[in-house]
This record gives structure tokens, sequence and C-alpha cells, in this order.
């Protein structure tokens, strides 16, 4: 221990009742880094990062894992554990290899050979002929692999070999060789801002692989929804994160336009004609339908048609024919075991297996933030770019930040909305823009003339999803507007349907949540972005309800008030104060409203209940 301590740094080896502990830093233990290593290779994005992340596992061997342990009784489950490790690090660097057109066939040759039962070996091998031209020579290496599992197991390939040899035979392992399809996204007419970090989320969650590298199907992941708010860059983030996946779509990616479709059977129409294919029932596009068995069979056609395709579908826009694109993407998936689907929409699609991903209004710059610290924000850098292309040489500084971030602001970082707004630069400047969100439905109007009719005005926009409500739905929802700082779901009860006419409340709050008309925060508070909001305030006063919703609200919270009055003077008084604090922008108008013509009792009421809390708050 002495010769130990005088080889060792300080402090590593170290005296414990029961003998001596040699505390080392996991880094650097080499299989600890090993085992490093091998994760952040698998969860690499891109196959060439992978390989050199692998290369670097494999260089800390220098021989069989413990190999000083001889056979000592501790050291064969480690060696065993260690070896197949290291050997399924290599299977793993060389399937990535194969990826980016490296030539491993000699390699491979010479691991097949030590190893000739393992199949994924095997499958490799059959990869790199082929790819090096040498077809033949793959379906040779199935037939040896084929015929020794027979003579010395008495067994058959397994099912993911078979896949390989099959596709090898099909020529489409060929298709893929040559690289993937382009499918149908267009080029980009403008920079992409603001969604790295959802970019990378969805790659992840959506991510497609080639046929030869999966060996099973993947539950999670083959159906991605991202749903959000209209105007928050759903079918954008969609199609951008369509680019980044194909290389791994060997067939395409394709985007399916459902926003013009008005039809439930015209779904599966889109789907042919965004594939560039035709139906063989000879329905050439959507809008023509056939009845009875034919219509019946539209599903299992399509799904034939793609059923060994391995390929990315993008189902855009799917919240106005929600049920039959949710009944068409459980067939197609279940039906073609090689197919993702991404789909956008306001509201899941709530099928089985759906993975979902929340698309947020772009992240807000503080008030008053500096021409620096603005531009750090997404939602900034939006407006800027966007108002620079109406109006070049506009920049952000001292004179305009100001402005931008009041717009930016007020438009709760909705992309659409700002893109909106950044138009009008070309007329008026950053600060008259920003003093006119007041009426934001009569200046955001100047929307891309080739953009889809609710895009083109930020009205639109909302009057898009407030059509898709139902009449109780909608109801409520202008009610909740009254709710300068949200609702609970009690008080939204006791202000917007005090009778109980709409039906359910916490079902109709649940539904408005689900179709991004609400969020609600970690506190159970029902809240709106500040547009919809101004919409719901609108269809409030077309109603003729705003005078009552403001009695109800008043007197909702004068009871609030009352009932916790009490407290404020007790043990009790944080939460009463955290309760009534809750509804910060409420009891200021509440107040004004008790102070109205002939409301001079509830006035006093109001002032005696709520003069605790402002003394104390």
């Amino acid at each position: 221990m002495s010769r130990l301590r005088r080889a060792l740094p300080d402090g590593v080896l170290r005296a414990r009742p029961t003998g001596y502990l040699l505390d080392v830093d996991p880094a650097g233990v080499d299989h600890v880094r090993f085992e490093d290593l091998i994760g952040q290779a698998r969860a690499a994005a891109e196959p060439a990062a992978a390989v050199a992340l692998f290369r670097q596992a494999e260089a800390l061997w220098r021989g069989p894992a413990l190999a000083d342990a001889t056979d000592a009784p501790f050291a064969r489950p480690w060696r065993v554990r260690l070896d197949e490790l290291r050997f399924a690090a290599t299977e793993e660097r060389i399937e990535a290899g194969l990826g980016i057109g490296e030539r491993v066939v000699a390699e491979l040759e010479a691991l097949v050979a030590a190893h000739p039962l393992r199949e994924r070996l095997v499958a490799l091998l059959m990869r790199a002929l082929h790819d090096a031209g040498r077809g033949a020579e793959a379906l040779a290496a199935f037939e040896r692999c084929r015929a020794r599992l027979a003579e010395e197991l008495g067994a058959d390939p397994s099912g993911q070999l078979v896949e390989v040899h099959l596709a090898i035979l099909r020529g489409e392992a060929e298709r893929e060789r040559r690289g993937p399809a382009a499918g149908n996204l267009r080029a980009a007419l403008t920079s992409f801002v603001g969604r790295d970090a959802e970019l990378g989320a969805v790659r992840r969650l959506g991510a497609v692989r080639r046929l030869v590298a999966v060996r099973r199907l993947v539950a999670a992941g083959r159906l991605v929804t991202l749903v959000g708010p209209g105007g928050a860059g759903k079918t954008r983030l969609s199609v951008e994160a369509g680019r980044t996946l194909r290389d791994e779509a060997p067939e395409g990616v394709w985007l399916v336009e459902l926003a013009p479709v008005t039809d439930a059977e015209d779904v599966i129409q889109a789907v042919w004609a965004a594939l560039g294919l035709r139906d063989p029932a000879g329905k050439p596009a959507p809008g023509l339908r056939t009845g009875g068995t034919d219509a019946a069979d539209a599903p299992r056609r399509l799904a034939d048609a793609i059923a060994h395709r391995r390929l990315l579908l993008i189902l855009d826009n799917c919240e106005h024919v929600i049920g039959p694109a949710a009944a068409l993407a459980e067939r197609l998936l279940g039906e073609s075991p090689h197919l993702r689907i991404l789909a956008t929409s306001r509201e899941p699609l709530g099928i089985t297996g759906e993975a979902l991903y929340g698309v947020e209004p772009l992240p807000l710059p503080p008030g008053g933030a500096d021409p620096a610290a603005a531009e750090c924000f997404p939602s900034v850098r939006l407006f800027r770019d966007r108002a620079a292309a109406v109006r070049p040489g506009l920049t952000l500084d001292a004179a305009t930040v100001d402005a931008a971030v009041r717009i930016c602001r007020a438009l709760d970082g909705m992309p659409l909305a700002i893109e909106l707004a950044a138009a009008r630069c070309r007329s008026l400047t950053p600060a008259q823009i920003a003093d006119r969100l007041a009426d934001r439905f009569r200046l955001l109007t100047r929307g891309s003339r080739t953009a889809l009719p609710r895009h083109q005005t930020l009205r639109a926009v909302v009057d898009w999803s407030w059509d898709l409500l139902a009449e109780p739905e909608r109801a409520m929802l202008r009610r909740l507007a009254i709710f300068p700082g949200g609702a609970t779901a009690e008080s939204a009860a006791a202000v917007c349907d005090p009778g109980g006419l709409l039906g359910d409340p916490d079902e109709l709050l649940a539904t408005l949540v689900e179709k991004s008309l609400l969020i609600v925060g970690d506190d159970l508070r029902y809240r709106m972005l500040e547009t919809i909001r101004a919409y719901g305030l609108e269809r409030l006063e077309e109603h003729g309800e705003t005078d009552e919703l403001r009695r109800r609200h008043g007197a909702w919270f004068l009871a609030l008030a009352e009932r916790l009055e009490p407290s404020l003077r007790t043990g009790a008084q944080l939460e009463s104060l955290a309760v009534v604090g809750a509804v910060p922008a409420t009891h200021p108008r509440a107040q004004r409203r008790a102070r109205a013509p002939r409301a001079d009792h509830q006035a006093r009421r109001h002032g005696g209940a709520v003069g605790w809390y402002l003394l104390v708050g």
C-alpha cells in the first residue's frame, strides 16, 4: 500500500475499515469512458458524428477485457458484458459507416468468418457487398448463412435477415443505395428563425430510419403530431423537420396539404395526389368520389400502395378533418410498417401511439430590453428579418428596439402575427405599429397573396379556429375573455355559466385546451393569448353579453374577497394572499366596475373586503 500511495496521485487511495478503496474519478476509468462514448454515438443526429464517436470508443481497447484478471470469478461476468458491448459498438459503427458510404467489405468478411452465426454481421456484409455493386456475392452470403444455420442449429434465418435478402431481390436496396427520393417539399423562401430547439426535439421523436437499419418496428415515434394555436408555425416547423429527415426516408418526404380539403373522403385522395400516384379505382384527384364498396375500400388501396415503402408523410392542417385524418393515419401505420407520419393540427389526432409536441409561441424579451439583449430572443429576430425584407436598411437600434419589443410582447410571440406586423413596416414605423396594436385585427391584414386565406390576416387565423368550435365551446371561450389574468375551473363555471346550460365546465375547458385556444398553467389557471382574448371580447360584444359578464365577474371577485377577508388577519394570511394575488389583473377592474353608477353599496362592500389585502399585500 505504501508503494501504491507513492505511485498514485494524492487522495486516490483511501483507507476503509474493511480495506482500501481506489477512489478514482469515473472519467478516468476507460470502461466508463467507453460506455459514455457509446451513448453519445447512439444519440448523435448525423451518421458521420456517430462513426467518429464509435471510433474513439474502440480506440480505448488494447486487448481482451480484464485480461490481467485471468479467470477470477468476479471478472467473468464483467468480461462477457464488456466484450458484448465492444462487439455491438463495432456493428453499430459499421452500420453508421455504411450510411455515409464507407468501404467496409474487408472488415466485415473477417468478422463474419470469425462469427458466422451472428446474423447482424451477415446482414451488414450483404448491404456492403450490394453497395459495392457485388449483388450476387451478397445473395451468396445469405445462402451460406442460411445453410449453416440449418446444418448446425436446425433453424431458419431471422426475419430481419430475410428482409434484407428480400430488399436486395426486389431492388429496394438499390434504390436506397442511389440515395433518398426528393419527395415534394418546396425550397424555402425565407429564413427559419427561432425553432432550433423544437426542430431537434421533433427530429428525435419522429426520425425515420432505413429498412436495413431497423430490426423491428419502433412503437414510439411512428406518429408525431405538432399541436399549437393558429399562427404558431406548425407547418413551417414540420417542413423544416422533414428536410432534416430526407436522408432517413429512402423514398422521400411527402407533404400532404389538407387545408383545401373540405370533405372527409377527400383526405385519402389528397394523399394520392401528394404522392403523385393515381388511385387504382380511377379517382384522379380530391373532389371526385364514388360511393358504395369502392369508397369503403379506398383506405385499403392506399395502404396497399405504400405498404412496403419507406417514406415520411407530413399531414398538414388536420384540425378541420381531424376524424378522417386520424382514422387514415391509424390504418396506414397499422398496415405500412415502414411508414412514419408527422402531422400538424390545432388538436391531437387522439390515436394510440401518438407522440405530441406542443409548438408554443416564440420566447418574449423583457420590457425595456436594449438592442443586444433583445436580439437574443427569436421573436425579435423574426420581426427584424421580416421587417428588413420590406424596408431595407431597417435595423434594431436604440430608436427602434423598444417598439419591436412592444410588438412582440403584444402579439404573444406568435410567428404569423409578428410577420404580419413586420409587413406593415413598408408604410409605418415600428413605433406606429406598436401604438396601433390595440386594433390589431384591422391593422394586421397584409399577408402573402399566395398564403392560405386563413393565413392572410390575423382575424382569419382566429376565425378558422372559432368556426371549428361547437356553440357551447364558443360561448365558454368568449365569456372567458372577461378574465384578464386567467380563470380557475371554479371561477369559469361561476362567471361564464352559472346556470350550467353549456354543459360540464371541466369538459369544455379541457376541449378548449386540446384545441390550443386555452393554456393551462401549473397553477391550474386557464389563460388565453392576448390575440385570442381580444377576439373573444369582440364576440362577447357582438352577443350583447359584455355588461352581464362584467357584472358576474365583479360579483364573483367580491364574493371571493369577502370570503377570504377575515383570514387575512389570521395565521392563514399567506395562503389567502396567494389565492387573491393569483388574479392580479382582476381586482382593479372589479373596483372600477363597483364604482359604476347605481353601484355605491357594492363599491363600499368591495372596498371593505379588499382593504386589508391592499394594505398587507
